[in-house]
């Protein structure tokens, strides 16, 4: 198998590492969550026209337009999504900037959680519990 076909391995990050990507982050993060709610509104809004239907020339422009800023707003929200795996960091949701970073505890690996407006890394949870799984980071032994 050639190399660049190779899975990348991810990196797991220390609680340490973890905290001093949060400046990046957050400012990536304001820029998706006001991204994610501008799709949302645009979709909804596009949703209501066409639901309208035999639609006036000034509704048929509205639609392309809204359409044209739907489609350039994804294309940026590819950007931000591409740039967050570059940085091995998982997008869990796009509304309120929670992500999270791979992390080996007790030689397996589970999730650093953090969202924006936290001030830093403070809880984690298995790969498959998911946000509701979040637990307070109390041992040290996480801050390697």
């Amino acid at each position: 198998m050639k190399a660049s076909r190779q899975k990348k391995k991810r990196k797991c990050y220390t609680l340490d590492e973890a905290n001093a990507m949060l400046p990046l982050l957050r400012a990536i993060l304001r820029d998706v969550t006001t991204l994610a709610n501008e799709l949302r509104d645009r979709y909804e809004r596009l949703v209501r026209l066409q639901k309208a239907g035999g639609l006036d020339q000034a509704h048929q422009e509205e639609v392309q337009h809204l359409t044209a800023e739907f489609e350039r707003g994804q294309e940026k929200m590819h950007e931000f999504e591409f740039e967050l795996q570059k940085l091995d960091v998982e997008l869990k949701d796009y509304y309120t900037g929670l992500i999270d970073f791979r992390h080996l505890k007790d030689g397996r690996e589970v999730y650093l959680c953090w969202r924006l407006g936290e001030e830093e890394v403070t809880h984690w949870h298995e790969l498959n519990s998911g946000f509701q799984g979040r637990k307070k980071i109390e041992d040290k032994v996480l801050n390697g």
